[in-house]
């Protein structure tokens, strides 16, 4: 059985724990010999130790030695005992260094450790997540006394490291069919009694009858060229959620302040144009009314907005944990991923740095079990092509094609007009919403219109001309002129 790659090796760094500390950090010198003799005795013990542990489970050096001797025969098929682990060290120069062959007979005489392992191997991994938030802090502290130290770059040094060391505690053991089947049968029955999408509604009857609402641990990436709407989409979602189901939506704006996304969302709740929301034409004493009127549910909503520029990964995973545990949170929209900063060592490697945001998209969208919807642009392929309609495609994913293999969902913003492909002034209204990949479901394009007035999409039936002539609670009895917006 090899061992298990996805488990962190614990990084060692010139100075000892002794060195940083002057006194002796946590260890358990007794525990890991009794797990090394339990390995040398039993077969079983040997897996259970290479699915469990690592070479920085082991403080002492010689043990550490004799751990990742028998990891190199377990990877090259090679049964492990007192012998084979001989060989080994004494193959790779080591086996004075631990103490010679005595050593190992000394450990393999241990025969009563093999009934406690699983105790045992909780001790060890403790207490190498003790070392590790010990020389975390430390390196933690030594980069805060540097007067050249940048604080956002510390800030995210900090959170990687106390991430990185205590992640190792985090197990996911294997199911068995039958228990997977029971849950899938009762999560099915739960949903008999649901009338609507299953997830995370959307707010567009056309596009929840494909997606069923947005799934939680789905990464939804969507994706167009600028100015084309992504963020006006996302806002719709996002308000459709808080506003009309009361579920908690997070939204991480990287480019537009909290206040420009306030505006925006005024704008399209209000159904008033967005030059009188920027203040640029005087509002009428009626248009205070409807304004009043309209932003009464919006807000009331839970609606949370977060717009630190440049985030880092790490403290973006950091607060939507706390997010999801303080406040509920049912949905997060990132716009967009690649103003994230991914961790610091992939600075200026550019691909693989979109690609560690992405994964960690991912990832925190499985451990919340929560859908997160992140916005990305488009590389100028998107407009050059000329075939195909102009519709984008997965190749056009900007910056790294690790977006496309994380994401669950692919949903593409095209508008012919914003691409010079109609010249109809009927259809410069006319928007498609792409789903390009779909990993539990169909691709489509799905035909939107969008009202740049109220930056707002609707479904092609809906008219908010229509729905914008409803009078207030007030003294006032009359019908507003028609502005567009949604009444509630």
């Amino acid at each position: 059985m090899a061992e298990n790659t996805g488990r962190r090796k614990s990084s060692q760094s010139p100075a000892t724990l002794e060195e940083l500390m002057g006194n002796k950090p946590p260890q358990a010198l007794d525990v890991e010999e009794a797990v090394l003799g339990a390995m040398l005795l039993d077969p079983s013990s040997v897996d259970q130790g290479m699915e469990e542990l690592s070479a920085g489970c082991f403080h002492d050096p010689r043990n550490r030695m004799i751990y990742e001797a028998m990891a190199e025969l377990v990877n090259e098929h090679v049964s492990i005992d007192y012998i084979t682990v001989s060989e080994k060290l004494r193959a790779k120069g080591s086996l004075e260094e631990i103490g010679g062959a005595v050593t190992l007979a000394s450990m393999s005489q241990n025969v009563g450790a093999a009934a406690h392992l699983e105790y045992y191997l909780k001790i060890l991994k403790q207490k190498m997540i003790q070392r590790d938030l010990i020389r975390a802090s430390y390196d933690i502290i030594g980069e805060s006394f540097k007067d050249a130290t940048n604080v956002d770059d510390l800030i995210n040094m900090a959170q990687t490291k106390v991430y990185d060391a205590i992640k190792t505690n985090e197990k996911h053991d294997v199911r068995d069919i039958g228990s997977i089947i029971n849950s899938v049968m009762d999560n099915l029955q739960a949903l008999q009694g649901i009338t609507g999408p299953s997830g995370v509604p959307s707010g567009y009857p056309s596009i929840d009858r494909i997606t069923q609402g947005w799934q939680n641990s789905d990464l939804i990436i969507l994706a167009a060229r600028p100015s084309v709407g992504k963020t006006a989409f996302a806002l719709n979602i996002a308000r459709n959620a808080a506003v009309d189901h009361n579920m908690p939506v997070a939204v991480f704006s990287l480019e537009m302040s909290a206040d420009q996304l306030g505006k925006r969302l005024i704008t399209t709740e209000s159904g008033l144009s967005g030059e009188k929301i920027k203040g640029g034409v005087k509002l009428e004493n009626y248009e205070w009314e409807q304004l009043e009127y309209k932003l009464k549910a919006l807000s009331k909503a839970p609606l949370y907005i977060d717009d630190t520029p440049g985030i880092p990964v790490m403290e973006f995973r950091t607060k939507a944990k706390r997010l999801v545990k303080q406040k509920g949170v049912r949905l997060i929209v990132v716009d967009y991923l690649q103003l994230m900063q991914g961790p610091a060592e992939l600075r200026g490697l550019r691909e693989q740095e979109v690609a560690a945001i992405s994964r960690t998209l991912k990832a925190t969208a499985k451990d919340l079990n929560i859908p997160i919807i992140a916005l990305s642009q488009l590389s100028r392929n998107a407009v050059q092509r000329t075939g195909g309609a102009g519709k984008p495609q997965l190749s056009d994913l900007r910056e790294s094609g690790s977006i496309e293999q994380d994401a669950d969902m692919v949903i593409f913003i095209h508008r012919p007009d914003f691409v010079g492909l109609s010249e109809n002034p009927e259809d410069k209204e006319k928007a498609y919403i792409c789903i390009a990949k779909h990993r539990n479901g169909e691709v489509c394009d799905i035909e939107m219109k969008y009202k740049a007035a109220q930056v707002r999409f609707v479904e092609p039936d809906q008219s908010l001309d229509i729905q914008a002539a409803r009078p207030v609670e007030s003294a006032m009895n009359y019908d507003f002129p028609s502005q567009g917006g949604e009444p509630f």
